[in-house]
């Protein structure tokens, strides 16, 4: 039986049932050849304080539910997501412009994310704290209630589901906006899982939505906790929304991660560990390798290799093609990157490869010579565009791989494991990773940037997820009243 009937969910949100939302419906697009998939519900500001309301209702009872039976569901949630993989990730392929390993890498890591939730649910939730007067006392840590998730277009399945699943897993109800771009691969899918998997109507409620439906969720008196993946930009203005309404955001922002190639490297597993930094998804992540700093004594031939294998990655359709880049998500973001590109060669960078695009299908991109001063350095690009910059010392590396005001994912590539450690305690970042490239996710790994790259781990292992999605409560106990002097 499919997962996705498009009877059960054309034009419709999802709530206490599928329903048609006040905001109509849109279409579906495939971005490698623009064609109409099908079509979503698209929900305002009205459709979300509804469900705001029936998932705080809903919440009382489920967070009175077992931990046995809030597991059960997450375990069957996980179990779906494998049993129906081939399904998801042709949507994946074809709504998000994805090559299917990054598609299977989604629905592998969604199904990880239930199960590590699973165990969430019977996960030690408190602390015996010492007291001065004859009684109990602890610290115990209870649900947020309803929780605002809000998720992006590039990776849809995973950073959406990454704060959902812990969230119920934790006794929360969940009010879940996908990007209308991705609103099936990234919220209908998410919405049947669980519809599937036996969890109770109105706990969650997935409503595709744009910016309107983004702030009503925010101020919404009945949501406690905002948990926000997505630009810089767009997590400023959330973070502002929150604190106004004084709740919990959660910000896991934008990036422009550095990948420092130090002269000891393996130049040609640095080149390919580069490429794949820079060009999967066609470079629409948040931890993509923005910024090549490579030793000056090995920056040309690294450029020179870099450029080859740029040149030689073929860009198509995924869904009929065997390819390693496949299309930008919308003309609006290929316009966006190749504005960087142009305006980084206007600005005396040297174009080793790309820079051309066809519709929607942009060249990987090598940019050499580049200096801090150079658009495509200081700027998140998003895009297929791979800025190289060389360093003479240490000191230098440190200081260009510093300077910027995002600190998600760093890479550093060498043959001495200790000196890169070291490279690492002065470079600000919510990620390291050593003899790797700067892209990697795991659902038992903690996840979050510091500075303009986010809020800190927010997501990923169990204390970032039980920090995130419960609020911690004291409690005393004592076995007769209290006497008090008057």
């Amino acid at each position: 039986m499919a997962l996705l009937d498009e009877k059960t969910w054309a034009g419709s949100v999802f709530g206490d049932g599928w329903y048609e939302p006040s905001g109509g419906d849109a279409a579906v697009v495939e971005p490698a050849t623009g064609a109409e998939l099908g079509r979503t519900g698209i929900a305002v500001g009205e459709d979300v304080s509804r469900a705001a309301a029936e998932a705080a209702k809903a919440q009382r009872g489920w967070a009175a539910t077992s931990f046995e039976e809030r597991a059960a569901v997450l375990r069957r949630a996980g179990l779906l997501f494998e049993q129906h993989a081939a399904e998801i990730e042709e949507w994946i392929v074809r709504e998000t412009g994805a090559i299917p390993p990054k598609a299977a890498l989604e629905t592998h890591i969604a199904a990880q994310e239930c199960y590590e939730a699973a165990a969430l649910a019977s996960h030690p939730l408190g602390d015996i704290l010492p007291t001065a007067k004859k009684r109990l006392s602890l610290a115990r840590r209870v649900p947020a209630g309803v929780v605002g998730v809000i998720a992006p277009f590039n990776f849809p399945l995973i950073l959406g589901i990454r704060s959902v699943a812990p969230a119920l897993a934790l006794g929360n109800a969940v009010v879940f906006k996908p990007d209308p771009r991705t609103a099936v691969a990234g919220g209908v899918v998410v919405a049947r899982v669980f519809e599937e998997a036996g969890l109770p109507a109105g706990v969650l409620h997935m409503l595709p939505g744009d910016a309107d439906a983004g702030e009503a969720l925010v101020a919404d008196p009945h949501v406690r906790v905002i948990s926000f993946t997505g630009s810089t930009a767009a997590g400023r203005a959330v973070g502002e929304a929150a604190g106004r309404h004084l709740k919990r955001a959660h910000l896991e922002l934008g990036g422009n991660s550095a990948l420092i190639v130090l002269d000891d490297a393996d130049l040609d597993l640095a080149v390919s560990a580069a490429a794949f930094g820079s060009f999967m998804h066609q470079g629409q992540i948040c931890m993509t390798t923005g910024r090549h700093l490579v030793h000056e004594r090995i920056a040309g031939e690294f450029v020179e290799r870099l450029a080859a294998k740029a040149d030689g990655l073929p860009v198509g359709n995924p869904a009929t093609e065997q390819v390693a880049l496949g299309p930008i998500i919308d003309e609006k973001q290929r316009d966006h990157i190749h504005a960087l590109v142009t305006a980084s060669v206007d600005a005396g960078a040297r174009l080793a490869a790309g820079g051309t695009y066809d519709g929607l299908f942009y060249r990987p991109t090598v940019l050499a010579g580049v200096t801090p001063q150079i658009p495509a350095y200081a700027n998140e690009v998003f895009g297929p565009v791979a800025p190289v910059s060389a360093f003479g010392s240490v000191d230098e590396a440190v200081a260009l791989a510093a300077g910027t005001e995002y600190g998600l994912s760093l890479g550093i590539l060498t043959r001495d494991v200790m000196k890169a450690l070291d490279l690492a305690d002065r470079i600000p970042s919510g990620i390291v990773h050593i003899n790797d490239q700067t892209v990697d996710d795991e659902a038992v790994a903690p996840f979050g940037g510091v500075g303009a790259s986010g809020t800190g781990s927010r997501f990923g292992g169990a204390a970032a997820n039980i920090e995130a999605f419960t609020e911690t409560q004291w409690v005393t106990m004592q076995g007769d009243i209290a006497r008090y002097p008057f």
